[in-house]
Order: C-alpha cells, then sequence, then structure tokens
C-alpha cells in the first residue's frame, strides 16, 4: 500500500502563505515556521502529519502529497480549513 509523510503549516490567508513560503525558500527552518504560525495542532510538532494512505487527507491535500516533488515545500494550497503550505518527507508508492 502507498504511503506518504509529510508536514504542513496551516494559516488562514494567502498572502501569510506566502509570507512564510518566502521566509522559507530564504532559508528559515519549516518546522519552526510551523510550531510558531500554524493553526493546526500539528504545529507543535513542526507540523508532523505522520504516515498516511491515498485518501486520508483532503483531495486538494492529496493532488499535491501524491504527484509533486519530495523535498520541497509546495503551494499555498487552499482547502476549507485554510492556506497550507506542504513539505513532502517522503513517499513509497
Amino acid at each position: 500500500m502507498a504511503t506518504a509523510h509529510a508536514r504542513h503549516i496551516l494559516v488562514a490567508t494567502e498572502d501569510k502563505a506566502n509570507d512564510l513560503s518566502a521566509q522559507i525558500d530564504d532559508g528559515a527552518n519549516f518546522g519552526d515556521m510551523a510550531r510558531k504560525h500554524s493553526s493546526c495542532p500539528s504545529g507543535a510538532q513542526g507540523g508532523d502529519l505522520g504516515e498516511f494512505s491515498p485518501g486520508q487527507m483532503v483531495p486538494e491535500f492529496d493532488v499535491v502529497i501524491w504527484n509533486e516533488a519530495i523535498g520541497e515545500v509546495h503551494g499555498p494550497v487552499k482547502t476549507a480549513f485554510g492556506y497550507h503550505l506542504i513539505e513532502i518527507v517522503s513517499r513509497e508508492e
């Protein structure tokens, strides 16, 4: 069965997500940014979502997790929860 491991940062606005993405691109630590800014409870663990299988996350999240490059920060991705920056840590197909 396919599994992936990812981290994310959830914020209320696209502008905030873009700002955090720029800071990460400039060298800010993803986990530190998640702990400081994410509104998801996973923020306390640096945004770590652990391992999951296809279909366990919202569809917008799944599209990124199963199709985009590993080790890069993707987003902002809009869902009903807000705007996410997603880092794919690993993926086993």
